[in-house]
């Protein structure tokens, strides 16, 4: 069942699987009948409630938990206020870009879980190739990518239909992977064939096989996509792959056992996750230098950053905890309990949504929204048909609150 993994593992260091990323929050809908005209919203809700706790309500922290079968979810304040049951084994998370729906590996199963981030609830299971790990989302939230560690492949999954349209050969035991910012490229960690499979997104094909360190697990691209950082679990160090011409240019040395790699927002730190000594590394991106290391808590193995760069979350699998890093100081300022064994971790700021439905027996020809009160940036909402809906998401990154009333434009 998971014998890839393990024996890849066992030359350099204990069992584990892998880790990653997040679902929920709560969904404001409202509708307004109209009929062959615009009707804007006198019955719509607003998507941000007054007060500044609304804002913070929106960020969460995602967390498999390996033994449990469940997925913790961590609110802003650090508590954890659900737990999702999914499948058996989960380990790797992704969230999609639009921060709607959540994606988990179950290694036993087979099988990616899909969880609504409104509800908190799964709401579809994708069958996929043997002990699934890494998973990661496309840009435009289309395809799902899913590191197959015991057969050797990728599944690339429609999020349309929640299917698997293609099957990608890549390295020996593929642990963790990641989509380059544009999507055009898909970076795969292979742990037993000491490489990383570079496959190009527009023909499903492996284009590049770069070489790095013994037993590479964790990958991350930076924000600009120059740059693809590696973790190499059996030499203790991390490989820095430049991205023009997938070749490594440097080598940094970090604690032992490194696993899981994540990278700031803001493209000047990464974060890595060293298992036996149990602390994070945290690297310099403009020198590939190590300017701090992070005690946290034991056999730390998935890490990810906040949406703003603030906070840096890393599970703790011997002690069924995540630490809380504040990224200003370095420090850990909380440690959260969650699940039996966590790997993968993931955060999200959810949005919160509402809608504007055609009446029946009319078709939504278009819509979007009017708001008042404080200004929202246009960046900050999202403004879609779904199906006969016009669909309207705010996620307000500022303090201006503010009531967006969505419209739909209805023909009969």
């Amino acid at each position: 069942m998971l014998s890839g993994r393990m024996s890849a593992r066992r030359t350099f260091a204990r069992w584990k699987p892998e880790r990653v990323l997040l679902p929920g929050m709560w969904r404001r809908q409202s509708w307004i009948r109209v009929a062959l005209a615009v009707f804007l919203g006198a019955l719509a809700m607003p998507l941000a409630a007054a007060g500044p706790a609304a804002a913070a309500s929106g960020r969460f922290a995602y967390v498999a938990n390996t033994f449990s079968n469940t997925v913790s979810v961590i609110d802003a304040t650090n508590t954890v206020i659900t737990n999702i049951p999914v499948g058996t084994i989960p380990i790797g998370v992704a969230v999609s870009p639009d921060n709607t729906r959540v994606y988990v590996t179950n290694a036993s199963t087979r099988t990616v879980s899909v969880i609504d981030t409104f509800t908190n609830t799964v709401t579809a299971t994708i069958p996929v190739g043997i002990s699934p790990f890494g998973v990661g989302v496309s840009p435009d939230g289309t395809r799902v990518y899913v590191a197959n560690a015991a057969s050797n492949n990728v599944s690339v999954i429609d999020t349309s239909t929640n299917t698997v349209t293609a099957t990608i050969t890549v390295g020996s035991d593929p642990q963790l992977l990641a989509v380059s910012p544009d999507g055009t490229h898909v970076y795969v960690a292979n742990a037993a064939s000491n490489n990383v499979s570079v496959i190009d997104t527009s023909t499903n094909t492996v284009t590049a096989t770069v070489t790095v360190g013994p037993g590479p697990t964790g990958v991350a691209v930076t924000p600009d996509g120059s740059r693809v950082y590696v973790t190499n679990g059996g030499s203790n160090n991390v490989s820095v792959i430049d991205t023009s011409t997938n070749t490594v240019t440097a080598t940094v040395t970090v604690g032992s056992n490194p696993f899981a790699v994540a990278a700031s927002p803001d493209n000047t730190r990464v974060y890595v996750t060293n298992d036996t000594p149990g602390t994070v590394s945290v690297i310099d991106t403009s020198t590939n230098t190590v300017t701090a290391t992070i005690t946290v808590g034991p056999n730390p193995d998935g890490v990810a950053v906040s949406p703003g760069g603030t906070r840096v979350y890393v599970t703790s699998n011997s002690a069924g905890t995540t630490s809380v890093i504040d990224a200003s100081t370095n420090t850990v300022t909380a440690t959260v309990t969650v699940g039996s064994g966590p790997i993968g971790v993931a955060t999200a700021r959810v949005p919160v949504v509402a809608t504007a439905t055609c009446p029946g027996g009319s078709v939504i020809t278009g819509g979007g929204y009017q708001q008042s009160g404080g200004a929202v940036p246009p960046t900050e909402v999202t403004s879609r048909p779904v199906g006969n809906t016009w669909q309207v998401l705010a996620d307000n990154q500022t303090t201006n609150y503010t009531t967006v009333t969505p419209y739909a434009v209805c023909a009969s």
